[in-house]
């Protein structure tokens, strides 16, 4: 069966990557529906909604979405709500997966292979704030089930992997929210007695991370924390221009790229798309496509190598350019 694919293109620089990977997918899935969907700054401007509910109902009827990237205010706009955090809150996306890995890019390090499996519906996220005059309070949520679900997907992962997970928290000074996320990891851990585990204060993690990347494997943890550190790992890597991320939930998962909008570079066609195109390899295995998903990350790793790379990578090429050079690896794979 053709599998449907929504598109949500959102702010900055998200048409010009969701445009490339939307050319990449083609080649790779012929028989695909593609349908778009809005969601981002721009359209609350136009509709007074960053997230209308015909984008919400897009993506629950979707076999999968790719989703580019938006703009936010940094101040509060009455009205205005995260469209990525809404969707991930309707559709209970609660698994949010950040794979890092050594890229053949000038200053990554090499050695890394890790995934970071982050809590994706509660914690500081959760959206309990308040303003009291010159006090403001944000309520952190760990719940018990939120904890469990998350902990046994990270294992599940890891034991597909090199069977080691690593629990990040701080409980130590949290004791009642990372104490409940700790308490609840380590019981259903029990559950995997083949799994090698330990756990970290997040802060040590954040050390490690710089000064022995090479020894994690699954890394575990909520929502704000895994968020920073995803970042962190990533600029071991090549930076957020390379780095993917999928919002899983049980009946839908939408992929993104983990880098913003940068409205500095939109329009201007130096956009890098490679981390668009690794979140639309991640698409391919969840549609159960995992041939087609291994030849876009070669295609992807063989551009990397030879060029050309956009200028965060140092180079000099256009979004155009690698996803050209992306399409014609991915075709002399099939010759």
């Amino acid at each position: 069966m053709s599998p449907t694919i929504c598109l949500i293109e959102g702010d900055g620089i998200g048409p010009e990557v969701v445009q490339s990977a939307e050319q990449v997918l083609r080649v790779l899935l012929p028989e695909s529906n593609f349908i778009r969907a809005e969601a981002g700054w721009r359209t609350f401007q136009e509709r007074g909604t960053a997230l209308p509910s015909e984008t919400v109902d897009a993506v629950r009827a979707a076999d999968a979405t790719l989703f580019g990237a938006v703009s936010s205010p940094s101040e509060a706009v009455e009205g205005y709500r995260s469209p990525i955090v809404g969707l991930r809150r309707s559709l209970d996306l609660f698994a949010n997966l950040r794979p890092i890995q050594s890229q053949p890019v000038p200053g990554s390090r090499q050695g890394i292979d890790m995934l970071i499996v982050r809590e994706n519906s509660e914690g500081l996220y959760a959206g309990i704030e308040r303003r009291e005059a010159d006090r403001a309070v944000t309520e952190r949520v760990i719940t018990r089930a939120g904890s469990e679900r998350i902990v046994r997907q990270a294992a599940e992962l890891a034991m597909g992997r090199g069977r080691h997970l690593t629990i990040v928290h701080k409980a130590n000074v949290l004791r009642a929210t990372c104490g409940l996320f700790r308490e609840v990891a380590l019981d259903t851990l029990r559950d995997y007695p083949t799994l090698t585990v330990d756990e970290q204060l997040v802060d040590a993690a954040a050390m490690r991370l710089v000064t022995a990347p090479q020894d994690y494997d699954v890394i575990v943890t909520t929502n704000l924390f895994g968020d920073i550190l995803s970042d962190e790992a990533a600029a071991l890597v090549g930076g957020l221009g390379l780095a993917p991320s999928g919002n899983i939930g049980e009946h839908c998962a939408l992929f993104e790229p983990v880098h913003g909008s940068a409205p500095d570079i939109a329009g201007r066609g130096i956009a890098n798309p490679m981390a668009t195109l690794a979140a639309s390899a991640m698409l391919l295995d969840y549609l159960g496509r995992p041939s087609e998903a291994q030849r876009l990350r070669e295609a992807i790793a063989q551009v990397l190598t030879t060029g050309p790379r956009t200028p965060d990578l140092g180079g000099d090429g256009t979004t155009e350019q690698v996803t050209a050079a992306t399409i014609s690896a991915l075709e002399d794979s099939c010759a």
